[in-house]
């Protein structure tokens, strides 16, 4: 008799037998299937790897897992979901809960930011923003308005919108031109005047004043908006000094140009408000969110876009399509499930308060790390966290990987790791005890690290 294929179940469980086939996003691939670092399940703040080991999340999965793992009210959503609406075309149909999902996103949004669009990542969102911006301003009679600006070190994902205005050298070297006419602002990171600055950091606010340089050099009537991440997340935990991001609303106010704020990692409770738009006190035109939106449990994006912007579409015919663009997947019914509940737990467990309480604790922990080997600067806001070591000479990156690594297979704990930079961002449920350990396991893989 043939041998029974083994279950699902099991497949989840084990080393899989060829790992050859699975193409790794973001991964050196040889490297990581010679020594493969695998997790098979999860719960609360904890992974567990293939060898059943618990790893305790500092990073809340890939910066999306804000409410921890396999949260009950989620799980059970997206069940009842799966068998009952799979999947709804949203072309000319619908189903109710994109409708529900973005009512409830306009409420918890900062004021104005009323419309709602789908997408299925943040990469998406930000191209799909990009696309509104450019409509936007030719439904207007701008169409000349066709430049992007963007920022040094900035991430907004990985479509060819995205990584024309994104500032990561190596994820932009590879692929050609991109797209023609995107400039960047500089960057806020001055470990010179602003290392180990508790919070936000001193220096820097006038650095937005680059802003009013490239409108000189390119005239304002060419730009249709300005993008960045109120925190940087993927370069490493970048921080505004305050007035920075008012400052850039100022000039953008000036001159007719929209404000994006990509808040894909800062949206939802990792900074101490449901999004940093809040906590700093500053509202974009359009605004980009993903990760947190489901808790990381199906894949989601959204931007959400003012009602003047939205009412520049809603013109002409009533039979029109307004926008022609969109995504097989825009509002998945189990998407729109999961974020439902997500945004259930959170409010029920005031999960978006926990970086207030527990920031302060957060600062004073990390910042006991200032002084180890090798380390250069310490970054925190909310409950997000940074630890910059000294790159190895003619090997950068080398030593921050080691640290991860060490982390994972010595001390059973998840951090990220880009570049030389050790970043942080638990899940939202964790209690000083975690904090203490996380702070405590870094410490001593940093020591152990040459």
């Amino acid at each position: 008799m043939p041998r029974p294929e083994p279950s699902l179940s099991t497949l989840a469980s084990q080393v899989p037998a060829d790992l050859d086939a699975y193409w790794m996003p973001f991964t050196a691939n040889r490297q990581f299937k010679a020594a493969p670092r695998l997790l098979v399940r999860a719960e609360g703040m904890y992974y567990h790897d293939v060898d059943d080991r618990p790893i305790l999340d500092g990073a809340a999965g890939l910066w999306c897992c804000n409410a921890g793992h396999a949260r009950p009210r989620i799980v059970q959503a997206i069940q009842q979901q799966a068998a009952t609406l799979d999947f709804a075309p949203p072309f000319q149909m619908g189903s109710p809960l994109p409708f529900v999902l973005a009512q409830r996103l306009a409420a918890l949004a900062p004021a104005s930011l009323n419309h709602v669009f789908f997408t299925n990542s943040g990469s998406e969102a930000v191209d799909t923003a990009m696309k509104i911006a450019l409509a936007y301003h030719r439904l207007r009679g701008e169409g000349q308005r066709t430049r992007f600006i963007g920022r040094e070190k900035a991430y907004h994902g990985v479509g060819f919108g995205g990584l024309s205005i994104g500032g990561l050298p190596n994820n932009r070297k590879t692929f050609g031109p991109l797209l023609a006419g995107s400039d960047f602002l500089r960057h806020t990171l001055d470990l010179e005047r602003n290392a180990f600055s508790p919070g936000l950091p001193r220096h820097g606010a006038e650095l937005a004043d680059d802003l009013e340089r490239l409108i000189a050099l390119h005239d304002a009537s060419t730009i249709a908006a300005v993008f960045v991440e109120p925190i940087a997340g993927s370069a490493g935990v970048i921080l505004p000094a305050p007035g920075y991001l008012q400052r850039l609303r100022e000039i953008c106010d000036q001159h007719g140009i929209l404000l994006v704020f990509d808040e894909v990692i800062t949206g939802f409770g990792r900074v101490g408000n449901a999004f940093a738009a809040q906590r700093f006190g500053v509202t974009p035109d359009l605004m980009t969110l993903a990760k947190g939106l489901t808790n990381g449990a199906v894949p989601m994006g959204a931007v959400l876009a003012s009602d003047a912007l939205h009412g520049a579409f809603m013109q002409g015919p009533p039979a029109a399509i307004e926008f022609f663009h969109g995504y097989t997947y825009s509002g998945h019914p189990l998407a729109c499930a999961a974020a439902l509940a997500a945004l259930d737990t959170y409010a029920e467990e005031h999960l978006f308060e926990r970086a207030l309480e527990l920031g302060d604790y957060w600062q004073e922990r990390l910042h006991s790390l200032r002084g180890l080997p090798h380390v250069v600067d310490i970054r925190n806001f909310g409950l997000i966290g940074a630890v910059e070591l000294m790159p190895r000479k003619d090997a950068p990156g080398a030593r921050g990987y080691e640290v991860f690594e060490r982390c994972f297979r010595d001390g059973q704990l998840l951090v990220r790791c880009t570049g030389d930079v050790i970043a942080l961002s638990p899940p939202l449920i964790l209690e000083r005890s975690h904090i203490d350990r996380i702070v405590d396991v870094l410490g001593e893989m940093i020591r152990a690290t040459g």
